[in-house]
């Protein structure tokens, strides 16, 4: 039997871009993720306030929903992003670390569904939400 969650977490090991923004996967499991991104001065988008880049933001995101779909008991393992629509709410606050959560809540048989989320310190207000579509690989 496959260890989906030991694979998203060797899959997002493996991303250059997601070791160099220190991503973490903090939790994984039955369609759902979080991953953790450390305040780090190298992603201000703007020097005069200290606010992390939107870019940022976007993947972290991503990468997170990616690992939901990916540790779905109903996804045969890999996948790709085929549509991902971001709404950005407010600039994250200088200094605080981002907390990515992600919920794959549907799979067809080549279309996986996911919702996800984006916060600092303030839980009651996100940086930005996300849904997205993602590929089902192999089914």
């Amino acid at each position: 039997m496959v260890d989906k969650a030991k694979l998203a977490r060797q899959f997002i090991e493996a991303i250059p871009h997601a070791r160099a923004m220190g991503l973490h996967l903090s939790q994984i499991g039955e369609g759902e993720a979080e991953l953790t991104m450390p305040y780090n001065e190298d992603l201000i988008g703007d020097p005069r306030t200290g606010v992390i880049h939107g870019g940022a933001i976007s993947t972290i995101l991503d990468t997170c929903c990616g690992a939901a779909v990916m540790s779905h008991p109903s996804s045969p393992g890999g996948t790709a992003t085929i549509d991902l629509r971001i709404d950005y709410m407010r600039a994250a606050t200088p200094g605080q670390s981002i907390t990515a959560r992600a919920n794959c809540y549907h799979i067809t048989r080549n279309v996986a569904f996911v919702r996800a989320t984006a916060m600092d310190d303030d839980l009651d207000l996100p940086v930005a939400t996300a849904t997205g579509s993602f590929t089902v690989d192999g089914k």
